[in-house]
């Protein structure tokens, strides 16, 4: 079995938001240190965290885990109204299309 390398998984995600360690640990209600701790994959972050993280940054737990690769982010849209969210979904296949021309030109 693979062995779960979730600091990774939130350095990626953390670097992506350009947030400072000190700035996650401050949303989380944890120190920087724990956030170093977890990302040099010294300590795994309790349960709990682990919701608190998958809230923070739209993905979901499986994807933080490394047990999924699918639907690494997960936009909240419940307090959307449903055009709000239909422009959100158009955005994101946008994005996908240029990806996918700048890849394949």
């Amino acid at each position: 079995m693979k062995k779960i390398m979730i600091g990774t998984q939130i350095k990626k995600l953390r670097t992506a938001r350009r947030l400072s360690q000190v700035e996650l640990g401050k949303e989380l209600g944890v120190s920087k240190q724990s956030v170093s701790n977890w990302e040099n994959d010294n300590i795994l972050p309790s349960v709990e965290i682990i919701i608190k993280l998958s809230k923070f940054f739209s993905c979901s737990a499986d994807y933080l885990l490394e047990l999924s690769d699918e639907n690494k982010s997960c936009i909240d849209t419940s307090k959307l109204t449903d055009v709000q969210a239909a422009h959100i979904q158009q955005l994101v296949k946008d994005f996908e299309e240029v990806q996918s021309h700048q890849q394949h030109p």
